[in-house]
C-alpha cells in the first residue's frame, strides 16, 4: 500500500483560538492556572499504602482523587532527568503530551497552515487538558512524549508505519513511537499457525495495559474433518486455550487484568457451548468444592475453571431474529463446507440466551446487521467484533485511540447556558490531535499498523453526561433527557467528521476511502437524516441548530473532498480518565448515587452529596435555605446537637467527656450510622471501661447504655448521617423527583432508579450519531426474570443498538449473599433448656443430643441475653436490608483474608463474606461461594454451633501462623480460621481462641498485629472444643462495630458483583461493560 501522505502537497489549515489570546504560547497557559503541592497516597483496603509522592504539584482546582490518579498511573517514576528522576508535576505531563503532538503534527506535514496555528494547537490543547476539560485514553499519558521530552527509549518490539512508503516496520524502542490505542480488534483464522499467533498478539496487547476483541467463528466445529484426516477438537477447546493465556498475562505482574472480548456468530456448530460456558464454569466451582477438592490457587478446583478473563458475546442476524419471531427453525453451519450441522428452535436458542445473562451476566449479544448497515467500509469487508467495552466496532486488526471531553465544563454555572461553540471547539482540537497521533503512534503487530494508518479510526467520546442532566433538572429517563443527548452526540460526530473532511482536503482522504466512498457517504447521509429524528420541541435549540450545521458541512465537504478517518467517535467506559477529570458520571451513564465519598490529601475521605444535585435545585428555582434542607436530609447534618436529645450537653450528662464527644462528631462526615461515630475503636477503651461495657462493644450497645432506645438511634441517625435519597425531603416537589433517579436505590430507604429499559432507550437516543458502538451494561434489580432480560434484548435491537449486555443483581457467584427486606417468621424459643433442647433436635436431626443439650443450657445461662431467643425454622429468615456486622482482617499463613458478618435485628448472625482479593479471580470465587452456601445455611435456620462443629480444624494449604486476629493465632486452614473467629466472636467460644479475653484486652493491637504468634492450638484447647458452653446473641450484642471503609461499604452495596481492585483492593463499581475503582482510579478496561 502506498501512503496517501505525499498523494498531495501539503496544506494544512488554521486553528482558531478560542480559550487563549493570540501570541500566547503553552508555557504561559500553564503560568496562569494556580498550582499548589500536595502529597498524593493510594492505600489499599487494608490500610497499607500502595503507592506515595509528597510534594506533587497539580492545579489547586483538582480533587483529591484526580491528583492520585494523575500521579501514581500517569507519572513516569523514572528516567526523568532532575533529582527524584520522577515526574513531580502536571505540567509536565501535560507539557510532554501536548508539546509532542505539535511537533509530530508539524513533522508530518499537512495539518497546520503556519507556525502560529501550531503554535495556537498546543496552546489550547494544554489548556484543556490542564482544566480537566478533555483527556486522552491512559496510553497517551503513559507513554506519549517519554522520547520526544526526555530521551527515555525502552525496548522495541511493536511496528509502525514508514511515513515516506507507507509500509510497517519493527521499531528498535518502544517510546519513539509509542503505542497510544487502548481498543484493538483482532483476527482469528482457522488453522493453528494463525490460533496460536493470536495467543502471542494478545498478550502484547494486554502487557501494555489495553484490551482486544475476536470473532472464532471461522473456527471449525468439533464435529468437522481435518484435512489430515481426524475431527477438530472444536472452538470451545481453543478459547480454553485462549482464555488461559489470558489469565496468565494478567497474573504476570501488571497493573491491570487482561481485557478481552470473545465474539462468536450465532449459526457456528458450538454456539450452545458456548452460550453456557460462563454458567456452566461456575456451576463446577461449586460442585467441586461440594465434593472436597482443595481451593488453593493452584488446586483442582482452580484448574478445571475457564473462561473468567473475558466478556463473552453472541452474534446476532436479522435473520435469525426474523426466525425467533415466526417461531422457525435455525440452521448450524459447518465452517468448512457450509453444510447444515444441526437445526435448532430459534426461539429456543434465543431463550437460552436470556436465561444464560440472567444467571451470570454473559453473553452479551452484538447485532451483526445493524453494525454493518452503518459500516463505512463496507467493499473492504464485513465488521465481525468489537473489543472488550464493545464501543470499538471495526474492521479486523484495526485499533482505536480514545479521548473523551468533560460535558460539564461547557455548561455555564451562572447563565446556566450550554456553551456549543465552546463545545465545538474542543471537538476539533481532540479529533485533530487523535488523528496526529495515529502515525506517531506503534502497534502491537504488522497489520494493525498498516491497517490503523489505512483507516484512521479515532474515537472521540464525552463523560459526565448524566451528570449533566441532572444539573439541567432534566430526568435520565426522559424525552427531553434523551433529546438532549442525541443533539450533543450528533455535534460531536457532525464536528468531528468535518474536521475529517478538512484534513482530506489538506492531506487527502484514508487510503480506504476510494474503494469505499459510497458506502461512506451513505452512512454518512443516514446519520446526517437521523438528526431530524431529534424532539425539535424537547431539545435545545441552539444545540440542535448547530448538530444540524456541523452535519451539513460533514456531508458537503465529504462528498468534495472525502474523509481522512473511517470513523471517528465512540462513547467509551472512560473509567480511569474520567476521575482524572473530576467526572461523577462516565460516558453515557447516570449517577449511581447520590452520596459520594471526597479524598482528603494525606489520606482519609468524607462524604458528601453530588455536586450536580444542589445545582438541579438552584435551576428548579428553590431558594438556598431549601436547597440546604434538601442537602442535609439527602448527607444528614453531621452535627450532633440538631437531634436535642443527642446535643454533647445531654451526652455530657448520660455519661460522656466533652473530648469523647468530639471525637463521635468528628467521625460523622465519614459514617452512615449514628452508632458507627460511638463505637470502640472511636471512644477509646477507656471509655467503655467507665460504662462498664466490654471491650468490643458496639456503638449502639453504648448509646444503649446511655439511655437512648434502638429507635431513638435510628430516627437521629436519619437525621444526623443522612438518608442517602431526596425522597421525603422537605420542600422537595415530588414531580422533581425524577431528576434525582440514579441507577440504583439510593440508600436503604430510597426506592426510586431508572429502570433497565430506561438505560436502553437513552443508548438508542444516541446510537445513530456514533461511528461506532457505547459501552454500557443494563443493570437490572435481583427480582427480574428471564422474560425481563428477553425483552430488554428484543427490545435493544428494535431501537438499533449495535450491542448490549446485561447484569441482573445478584446473579454472580462473586457477589457475597444479599437479602431483601422481607423476613420470614420466626418461632419464639420454649422458655426452659429442656424443651428448647427438644425443639433444637426436632428442627435438626442430625445434631447430637448432648450439643442440643449443651446449646440450650448455654443460651439460658447466658448473662448477655436480655431478649427471648429464636426457634430456626425451615422457613429461610430474611435479613434486613440494612444491617450490623464485624470486619475482620487477617493474614492466614501469609495470604490475607477479610471475614465479614451481617447480623439480624436481634445480633445473632446471619450471613458472611470472605474476601481474598489477590488471591485470583477462581479462589475468590470459591470462597465467596463457600460463604453463600454457609449463609443460606444461617438463614434456614442452621445453627451457627453446628457449623462451627463442622469445620474447625478442617486441614489444606494455605495454612500457618495468623496475623491480625487478637485472640486466633494459628489455622489449620483457612476455613479452620473462618469458624475460629466466628465462634469466638459469636458463640465465646474460648477454647477455639488461642489468646485469653484478658489477655486480648491488655494487649493492644498494633502490638498483636506487629509480628505472627506462631502457636499450634493446644492439647487442652483441642480438648475444650468439644465440650465448652456456647450462648446465642442477643438483642443487646446486635450494635455497630468498626466496619470496613465507607466508600466501600457503599459501593458494595450497589455494586454487588463488582470485583476488588487488583491495584489497591478497595470494591470497584461498574463503569460501562467493565469496572473503575474510586479509590485509586484504576481501569479494568480499556480506557
Amino acid at each position: 500500500m502506498t501512503s496517501p501522505i505525499r498523494s498531495r502537497p501539503p496544506r494544512g489549515f488554521a486553528v482558531d483560538r478560542r480559550n487563549t489570546r493570540d501570541g500566547q504560547s503553552a508555557e504561559e497557559v500553564l503560568a496562569k492556572v494556580e498550582w499548589t503541592r500536595r502529597p498524593a497516597k493510594i492505600s489499599g483496603a487494608d490500610g497499607e499504602v500502595v503507592f506515595k509522592m509528597d510534594d506533587a504539584e497539580v492545579p489547586k482546582s483538582w480533587s483529591q482523587l484526580a491528583t492520585d490518579v494523575a500521579v501514581s498511573k500517569y507519572f513516569r517514576k523514572a528516567g526523568i532527568p532532575n533529582k527524584s528522576g520522577a515526574e513531580e508535576s502536571v505540567k509536565e505531563l501535560v507539557r510532554r503530551v501536548a508539546h509532542t503532538l505539535r511537533v509530530s503534527g508539524e513533522q508530518q506535514g499537512g495539518y497546520f497552515a503556519t507556525v502560529q496555528d501550531a503554535e495556537a494547537f498546543e496552546a489550547e490543547l494544554t489548556f484543556y487538558l490542564v482544566n480537566q476539560i478533555g483527556a486522552f485514553n491512559s496510553p497517551v499519558f503513559f507513554n506519549c512524549g517519554l522520547y520526544h521530552e526526555y530521551g527515555i527509549k525502552g525496548s522495541g518490539g511493536n511496528y509502525a508505519v514508514d511515513l515516506a512508503t507507507g509500509s510497517a516496520f519493527k521499531t528498535e524502542d518502544s517510546y519513539s513511537r509509542p503505542q497510544v490505542s487502548a481498543c484493538f480488534i483482532q483476527s482469528c483464522g482457522d488453522d493453528l499457525e494463525s490460533i496460536f499467533n493470536l495467543v502471542h498478539n494478545e498478550s502484547r496487547v494486554f502487557k501494555y495495559g489495553s484490551g482486544s476483541g475476536t470473532n472464532f467463528s471461522k473456527l471449525r466445529g468439533k464435529t468437522e474433518r481435518l484435512s489430515g484426516g481426524g475431527t477438530s477438537s472444536g472452538l470451545m477447546s481453543f478459547l480454553e486455550v485462549l482464555d488461559r493465556a489470558a489469565g496468565a498475562t494478567k497474573s504476570g505482574g501488571i497493573t491491570r487484568r487482561a481485557a478481552k472480548m470473545v465474539v462468536v456468530d450465532a449459526d457456528h456448530p458450538e454456539i450452545r457451548d458456548f452460550i453456557h460456558w460462563k454458567e456452566r464454569e461456575e456451576r463446577k466451582v461449586q460442585a467441586l468444592i461440594a465434593a472436597g477438592y482443595p481451593s488453593d490457587f493452584n488446586g483442582d478446583a482452580y484448574r478445571t475453571v475457564s473462561g473468567q478473563n473475558a466478556n463473552n458475546s453472541v452474534r446476532i442476524s436479522d435473520r435469525f431474529l426474523d426466525a425467533v419471531t415466526k417461531d422457525g427453525p435455525w440452521e448450524t453451519v459447518a465452517r468448512v463446507d457450509g453444510k447444515v450441522v444441526d437445526r435448532l428452535s430459534a426461539r429456543e436458542l434465543w431463550m437460552e440466551m436470556a436465561e444464560a445473562a440472567h444467571k451470570c451476566a454473559d453473553p452479551g449479544l452484538q447485532f451483526d446487521d445493524t453494525i454493518n448497515k452503518w459500516h463505512t467500509c463496507k467493499a473492504t469487508d464485513r465488521i465481525y467484533a468489537s473489543n472488550p467495552c464493545s464501543e470499538f466496532v471495526f474492521l479486523d486488526d484495526t485499533a482505536c485511540n480514545l479521548a473523551s471531553l468533560n460535558l460539564l465544563k461547557f455548561l455555564d454555572e451562572d447563565s446556566g447556558r450550554f456553551d456549543v461553540e465552546a463545545y465545538k471547539h474542543a471537538c476539533r482540537i481532540f479529533f485533530l490531535a487523535q488523528e496526529i497521533a495515529v502515525d506517531l503512534a506503534s502497534y502491537p503487530t504488522k497489520k494493525i499498523a498498516e491497517r490503523s494508518h489505512a483507516f484512521r479510526p479515532l474515537g472521540l467520546g464525552y463523560a459526565n453526561l448524566g451528570t449533566l442532566l441532572m444539573v439541567e433538572g432534566m430526568p435520565y429517563d426522559s424525552p427531553e433527557g434523551r433529546a438532549y443527548a442525541g443533539a450533543l452526540t450528533a455535534v460531536m460526530t457532525g464536528e468531528a467528521y468535518a474536521l475529517s473532511a478538512q484534513m482530506a482536503q489538506s492531506k487527502g482522504p484514508f487510503q480506504g476511502y476510494a474503494l469505499n466512498r459510497d458506502s461512506m457517504l451513505e452512512v454518512m447521509r443516514l446519520h446526517r437524516d437521523s438528526v431530524q429524528n431529534i424532539d425539535a420541541a424537547l431539545a435545545p435549540k441552539e444545540i440542535l441548530v448547530a448538530a444540524q450545521d456541523a452535519w451539513d458541512r460533514a456531508v458537503t465537504l465529504g462528498e468534495q473532498h472525502g474523509y481522512r478517518n473511517a470513523q471517528a467517535t465512540v462513547l467509551a467506559p472512560t473509567g480511569t480518565i474520567g476521575l482524572l477529570m473530576d467526572c461523577d458520571t462516565t460516558g453515557v451513564e447516570p449517577d449511581f448515587a447520590l452520596m459520594k465519598f471526597k479524598k482528603l490529601a494525606g489520606g482519609g475521605s468524607f462524604k458528601i452529596v453530588n455536586q450536580s444535585v444542589p445545582r438541579a435545585l438552584r435551576k428548579l428555582g428553590y431558594e438556598p435555605s431549601q436547597v440546604q434542607a434538601i442537602v442535609d436530609h439527602v448527607r444528614g447534618t453531621g452535627i450532633l446537637k440538631t437531634v436535642p436529645e443527642f446535643a454533647p450537653k445531654e451526652l455530657v450528662a448520660r455519661g460522656l467527656t466533652e473530648p469523647e464527644i468530639a471525637k463521635a462528631e468528628k467521625t460523622l462526615e465519614a459514617v452512615f450510622d449514628l452508632r458507627a461515630a460511638f463505637a470502640s475503636h472511636v471512644l477509646g477503651p477507656a471509655c467503655l471501661q467507665r460504662l462498664g461495657l466490654p471491650a468490643n462493644a458496639k456503638g449502639g450497645q453504648l448509646l444503649e447504655k446511655l439511655g437512648y432506645t434502638a429507635q431513638q438511634i435510628d430516627d437521629a441517625s436519619l437525621v444526623i448521617c443522612g438518608r442517602q435519597t431526596v425522597e421525603g425531603a422537605p420542600f422537595l416537589q415530588k414531580e422533581h423527583y425524577p431528576i434525582f433517579d440514579c441507577a440504583n436505590r439510593c440508600g436503604p430507604l430510597g426506592t426510586r432508579y431508572i429502570e433497565p429499559m430506561g438505560h436502553v432507550r437513552m443508548m438508542a437516543a444516541v446510537q445513530p450519531f456514533l461511528s461506532g458502538a457505547i459501552s454500557k451494561t443494563i443493570n437490572m434489580p435481583a427480582e427480574a426474570t428471564v422474560a425481563d432480560v428477553e425483552r430488554i434484548h428484543s427490545e435493544s435491537w428494535r431501537l438499533g443498538l449495535k450491542a448490549i449486555a446485561v447484569y441482573r443483581d445478584g446473579s454472580k457467584l462473586s457477589q457475597p449473599l444479599s437479602a431483601g427486606a422481607a423476613q420470614a417468621a420466626a418461632q419464639p424459643l420454649p422458655k426452659d433448656p429442656k424443651a428448647l433442647a427438644s425443639a433444637l433436635q426436632s428442627a435438626f436431626q442430625d445434631l447430637k443430643p448432648e450439643a442440643a443439650q449443651r446449646m440450650a443450657e448455654a443460651c439460658f445461662a447466658n448473662p448477655m441475653t436480655s431478649a427471648p431467643p429464636r426457634l430456626p425454622t425451615s422457613a429461610r429468615r430474611r435479613l434486613p436490608s440494612k444491617r450490623h456486622g464485624i470486619t475482620q482482617e487477617a493474614k492466614v499463613g501469609g495470604n490475607k483474608i477479610f471475614v465479614r458478618t451481617g447480623e439480624y435485628e436481634d445480633g445473632t448472625i446471619g450471613e458472611i463474606f470472605i474476601d481474598m482479593h489477590k488471591e485470583g479471580a477462581a479462589l475468590r470465587s470459591v470462597m465467596n461461594c463457600f460463604a453463600m452456601l454457609v449463609s443460606i445455611a444461617l438463614q434456614y435456620g442452621v445453627p451457627l454451633e453446628v457449623l462451627v462443629e463442622q469445620f474447625v480444624f478442617t486441614r489444606f494449604e494455605p495454612q500457618g501462623p495468623v496475623q491480625g486476629h487478637d485472640r486466633v493465632k494459628f489455622a489449620t486452614s483457612v476455613i479452620d480460621y473462618v469458624f475460629r473467629a466466628l465462634g469466638v466472636e459469636y458463640l465465646r467460644r474460648d477454647d477455639l481462641a488461642h489468646v485469653s479475653p484478658e489477655e486480648a484486652a491488655a494487649t493492644p493491637m498494633s502490638a498483636q498485629t506487629a509480628d505472627p504468634v506462631a502457636l499450634g492450638p493446644s492439647p487442652a484447647a483441642a480438648a475444650k472444643a468439644q465440650q465448652h458452653p456456647v450462648g446465642f446473641q442477643s438483642a443487646a450484642q446486635a450494635q455497630a462495630r468498626p466496619a470496613r471503609v465507607p466508600q466501600d461499604e457503599l459501593l458494595g452495596k450497589l455494586s454487588g458483583d463488582a470485583p476488588f481492585c487488583d491495584t489497591c483492593g478497595h470494591i470497584t463499581v461498574r463503569n460501562g461493560t467493565c469496572y473503575k475503582c474510586l479509590n485509586c482510579g484504576n481501569s479494568m478496561g480499556c480506557s
